[in-house]
């Protein structure tokens, strides 16, 4: 298979970019032009340009403090732009997946009554979504004793009930194991089919995520390079951000993955066809799980 190179913003030189922005597609959900936020003088970012379309995992990647949650938080209207232009399509809803929910462990509070807090779902719809997200056997469980990766399937289920055309993830598998993350990241591919979504995601965890997605978008302040995860991978300014031996750390195969994970790491059936995985490889070499 043949992948195109990535696109290339190299600021190093005078602080913009020559390139032109990316062309638009007329049916993104989403669309940021020039996106740059100040704030005290600081600039968090600084005119990104991105689209975002249906049935798409986009990832976005970069360093602590690269402004990953604030290009997030500016795309949401969460953030006031100083610069830029965000266009939306018409009657978009967005399910919005924070990177930190607390919980008041002091407050009683079931999974179900969590899950129908301003939403007036009813016991059906609930249940259904959790069992979308794997969650459904903590239903009646205090959502203060849930396990980290119970709570982001639970938040996920939430989001879902909002019948969302477009989910948005920041860092969803914080606090989750390694074996949990590989799980929720196959989830999110699984709603992107079956629910013909878009889906923007924050994370650090790119040996696992780059197997679930289908662009890249690295950035630090700026966007730095994006493309097909392949492609970003072995980019010089991937490199850059992330060290020398970065890329050389991935190694890349193809594996028919014939089960998935239940929440306590159980492995249960589920067919599906065969799925690109990266993952790190301190030696550089092959790595083959079943």
């Amino acid at each position: 298979m043949t992948t195109s190179p990535p696109h290339i913003h190299d600021h190093s030189c005078c602080g913009h970019d020559h390139n032109p922005p990316p062309e638009t597609n007329p049916n993104a959900l989403m669309s940021g032009r020039g996106l740059t936020v100040v704030k005290s003088d600081r600039t968090l970012i600084s005119g990104i340009d991105i689209t975002l379309n249906p049935s798409e995992i986009v990832t976005v990647i970069g360093p602590n403090g690269a402004g990953k949650t604030t290009l997030v938080r500016t795309l949401l209207g969460l953030e006031t732009l100083s610069q830029g232009k965000i266009t939306r399509k018409q009657g978009l809803v967005i399910g919005y997946v924070p990177q930190r929910f607390e919980i008041d462990r002091a407050i009683p509070l079931t999974v179900a009554r969590f899950l129908n807090l301003g939403l007036k779902k009813s016991p059906a719809q609930i249940a259904a979504a959790l069992d979308e997200t794997g969650a459904s056997r903590v239903s009646n469980a205090q959502v203060a004793e849930l396990s980290g990766g119970e709570l982001q399937r639970v938040v996920l289920a939430r989001a879902l009930l909002r019948d969302p055309h477009f989910l948005v993830l920041d860092e969803p598998a914080s606090g989750v194991d390694h074996m949990g993350e590989a799980s929720l990241y196959a989830l999110i591919a699984h709603l992107r089919d079956t629910r013909n979504l878009g889906v923007l995601l924050v994370s650090h965890d790119l040996h696992i995520v780059m197997a679930n997605t289908d662009r890249i978008v690295c950035i630090n302040q700026h966007v730095c390079c994006s493309g097909h995860p392949q492609a970003v991978a072995t980019h010089p300014e991937y490199a850059r951000l992330f060290g020398p031996d970065a890329a050389k750390s991935f190694a890349v195969y193809t594996h028919h993955h014939d089960h998935t994970h239940d929440l306590s790491g159980h492995p249960v059936a589920s067919p599906t066809e065969p799925s690109l995985y990266i993952r790190s490889s301190p030696n550089n070499s092959k790595v083959i799980t079943k």
